[in-house]
């Protein structure tokens, strides 16, 4: 009876809205750079904002899910929306760390992104948010 929905858009979203993949906003040099494989850590925090409105209307206010076992249940929590983000800013490419590194095969805080890293983050984001969601189950109920 696990969702996968919430699973579904958070590792899409995440692809689509990583900084320096298909756009970076705002970018080093314009408003908005495209396809440009930097960061930095305005542009993390607006595309972390821009992620955090669209998890939450595709599964919050759409509701978008999807059961492997063809049952209905009815998801209105915040928990997907939450662990989303973090991961999201956790593993943005470059904050934190880049996997694997232009120089080296890990590299901190430098700022670059790259296909392949963003190859691993996407992996190491689907990995973690499927065990908080699917197998630990986190739910944050409000109201």
């Amino acid at each position: 009876m696990s969702d996968w929905g919430p699973v579904f858009v958070a590792v899409v979203l995440f692809v689509l809205l990583t900084p320096g993949l298909l756009f970076q906003l705002p970018g080093r040099r314009r408003l908005v750079e495209f396809g440009n494989f930097e960061t930095s850590g305005a542009s993390i925090m607006v595309h972390s904002l821009l992620y955090f409105c669209l998890v939450s209307v595709f599964v919050l206010a759409i509701k978008v899910h999807l059961y492997l076992d063809s049952s209905t249940r009815e998801m209105a929590d915040w928990g997907p929306v939450v662990i989303a983000v973090v991961l999201f800013i956790l593993l943005s490419p470059g904050l934190l760390f880049q996997l694997p590194g232009k120089g080296k095969v890990v590299e901190f805080g430098n700022m670059q992104t790259s296909g392949p890293s963003i190859l691993v983050h996407t992996i190491i984001f689907f990995c973690l948010i499927t065990i908080f969601l699917i197998a630990v189950g986190v739910h944050i109920y409000t109201g």
